[in-house]
């Protein structure tokens, strides 16, 4: 077991520090948005995801969003 370690222990030291910096940032993510904080800047027209993140007003859906009626026939 211990030539095991010895013969893997910069392995397992980098893989400990990769996993401490992965949990830092997602607690700082976390924390952000317990606080209300967010990434998006509010500013929708330069959004890439334009219209997916529920913060605009959703983009109209089937018949039934432009208000009339229509029957098929």
């Amino acid at each position: 077991m211990f030539v095991w370690l010895s013969a893997n222990g910069i392995n397992i030291a980098l893989v400990a520090v990769l996993a401490l910096i992965v949990a830092l940032v997602l607690r700082g993510m976390i924390r952000s948005r317990k606080a209300g904080k967010s990434a998006c800047g509010g500013n929708c027209a330069c959004c890439g995801a334009c219209g997916k993140c529920g913060t605009a007003n959703p983009a109209p859906k089937g018949k039934e969003a432009d208000g009339a009626s229509r029957s098929a026939s």
